[in-house]
């Protein structure tokens, strides 16, 4: 059970996040940056498969993927990985395991 909390922690900070980031933009833009956030708050679903060793995905993971759109994906992503410079930490750095 500790290591799910440990994994859906990051999604919902990741999440608010994304919210944080909104600034005063179009009406369109808004309502492109409201459904990101809501499209990326589905993305829950995934949190099991994101554990080292999981599971594959299930159908409802990947539905929910599906309707992510693919800038707002990138630009959460971008976002999260400036948050441990934003926090004093090092830089984010993954290998390719």
């Amino acid at each position: 059970m500790g290591g799910i909390m440990k994994t859906v922690l990051p999604v919902v900070m990741l999440i608010l996040v994304v919210v944080d980031q909104t600034q005063v933009i179009t009406k369109t833009e808004a309502q492109s940056s409201t459904n990101c956030a809501a499209t990326l708050g589905n993305l829950n679903v995934c949190a099991p498969f994101l554990i080292p060793g999981g599971a594959t995905p299930g159908s409802e993971c990947c539905t929910a993927l599906s309707t992510v759109d693919r800038d707002c994906l990138c630009n959460t992503l971008r976002i999260a990985s400036r948050i441990p410079v934003q926090c004093n930490l090092p830089p984010l750095t993954c290998s390719a395991n």
